[in-house]
């Protein structure tokens, strides 16, 4: 019992160090990570490279192929793409594995005390970032060290030689054992931690290691495949794939290149039972990525026939409104931020179209028009629900205090871009009175709202490339504008009253000209609102 109580508690705080360390590190990459992933391409080998780096950042592939499912399930990531990233996160996910082989137990304190006092007396945010990383660090050799006082006792147990020895002469039972070990922590980094605190105290060879060693990379397929279910269907086939890869190179090894691995790793560490694990570990990985790549599009093809289109889930993906983003991307907060942003311009792009073709009912008097604005708008309002959704869930993950600006500040950009969408609704509606109503404008009036819509369009494209690229030199192009807009409405409010007066315009037709102007005035606003918003990072 003491030593089941201490082996939990050790690995309770191997798998807490891990993900402290894996958390400082992500909010020290922050927008890094972004522009990682936009290095992808269709180029299989730059995915794996992306997969590698990103695990190596996040420690867990885990979290990165569960990333991945997300992707494939937004529809930004093609199976093609998702394959090199879901070999590239095998690699990165051996980095914990070759850490915890050596014995750094002593330097672990020394790294926990100086996380700690850094952390605490330190208001600055890089700083912190870089205190939690050694505090993550210290705690997984700490929990290492525990885990390792904790299987010491076994050593002297004859039964538990005995199991281990038997586990070593029937390999599906090891490989079982991995993938169940696994299966429960979530980790396959957790489970090669248990692993090779037994390989330190001697109770484990490394012919009784390997089969549990391949049975822990099968294993951790478990967390994408729970991932994918209710996701679309080409997010189950990622998870497919995963698994997939790791079964086929299991297969390679089990029946083909077992004994040359052991070979491998005993003449790199003849002694040291700890490092052979983890050698063989990394060279699993690294091999089976070599042989497999070439063949990566038959994999992506087994996947295919594996979970194959079903008619009801073409248009269940068809409802979905949203495209970039996904919870699963939660995994990395700073990545889900960045495509929240990618959202964030798809509906702008989305309330535009309700503005050009609320004006072109308008100028053109086609009811056609006035209904795709109409339907433009309630797209517009689903897509600001979702991402208003998303965000308040993102500003609960662990996202450094930049990103929680930046999240915050798209809670405001994102209701300026839905008042757009209501302000080219109730254009819509005026277009529809006058249709209705048969209004006609005078030839003044129309060249005064295309001149103003002109401006306004201008500006609608100047705040949404400004949401996308962050320039900073569109602010004074958006104020000018604005102040142009205003200044036009004011003018021609006053020319409007006169023309009245002259009774050059009907009543019904000056009413509907004056709501023109009044929404044309508030568009502009709200554009405004936006330049001010993304204006207030640069200070």
């Amino acid at each position: 019992m003491q030593t089941a109580i201490t082996l939990l508690g050790g690995l309770g705080m191997f798998l807490y160090g891990m993900t402290v360390m894996g958390e400082g590190l992500q909010k020290a990459a922050g927008s890094k990570l972004k522009k990682i992933i936009e290095m992808l391409t269709s180029n299989v080998v730059m995915g794996v490279l992306v997969g590698t780096v990103v695990t190596g950042i996040i420690q867990s592939s885990s979290a990165t192929t569960v990333m991945v499912v997300g992707f494939v399930n937004a529809g930004i990531m093609s199976l093609s793409q998702a394959i090199g990233v879901i070999m590239g996160a095998n690699i990165g996910t051996t980095v914990t594995a070759q850490l915890v082989s050596f014995s750094l137990e002593d330097v672990a304190p020394i790294a926990l005390g100086i996380g700690i006092i850094f952390y605490m007396f330190t208001s600055k945010e890089k700083t912190k970032q870089v205190a939690e990383i050694l505090i993550g660090f210290g705690l997984l050799f700490t929990g290492m060290e525990f885990m390792k006082e904790a299987v010491e006792p076994l050593s002297e147990l004859a039964s538990f030689r005995n199991a281990l020895l038997f586990l070593s002469k029937n390999p599906i039972l090891g490989i079982l054992a991995g993938f169940a070990i696994t299966g429960i922590v979530q980790s396959s980094s957790a489970s090669m931690g248990m692993l090779i605190a037994l390989a330190s105290q001697g109770l484990v060879p490394i012919t009784a290691a390997l089969p549990i060693l391949y049975g822990d990379n099968i294993g951790t397929c478990v967390t994408s495949l729970i991932s994918s279910l209710g996701a679309s269907r080409n997010a189950k086939r990622a998870a497919v794939m995963h698994l997939s890869f790791n079964v086929i190179g299991t297969l390679l090894f089990m029946l083909l290149l077992n004994k040359p691995i052991v070979a491998v790793v005993q003449y790199l560490d003849p002694a040291n039972t700890a490092r052979q694990i983890a050698n063989a570990h990394t060279l699993f990985n690294l091999i089976n990525v070599m042989i497999l790549l070439p063949f990566s599009k038959y994999i992506v093809k087994l996947a295919e026939r594996l979970v194959p289109v079903k008619e009801e889930e073409i248009e269940l993906a068809t409802a979905n409104t949203t495209k970039y983003i996904d919870e699963r991307m939660f995994e990395t907060p700073s990545i889900a931020l960045g495509n929240t942003v990618q959202e964030v311009v798809r509906m702008g792009e989305k309330a535009k179209k309700a503005y050009t073709y609320a004006m072109d009912g308008l100028t053109n008097k086609d009811s056609k028009s006035i209904d795709k604005a109409f339907n433009y708008e309630k797209t517009v309002n689903t897509l600001h629900k979702s991402i208003l959704n998303y965000l308040l869930k993102l500003s609960n993950t662990n996202i450094n205090s930049d990103e929680r600006i930046k999240a915050d500040l798209l809670f405001h950009v994102v209701n300026d871009l839905e008042r757009i969408s209501d302000h080219a609704e109730n254009i819509a509606e005026i277009d529809k009175l006058a249709l209705d109503g048969e209004t006609k404008f005078s030839d003044i009036a129309k060249k005064e709202i295309d001149e103003i819509s002109d401006l306004l369009l201008k500006n609608i494209n100047s705040a949404i490339e400004y949401i996308d690229t962050k320039n900073h030199d569109l602010y004074d192009e958006i104020e000018k504008t604005e102040e142009e807009v205003n200044m036009l409405v004011k003018q021609y409010r006053n020319e409007h009253m006169r023309r009245l007066g002259d009774g050059v315009c009907t009543v019904d037709s000056g009413i509907l000209f004056l709501d023109l102007l009044t929404n044309f005035e508030r568009i502009s606003d709200h554009c405004s609102n936006i330049a001010e918003k993304f204006n207030s990072l640069k200070k």
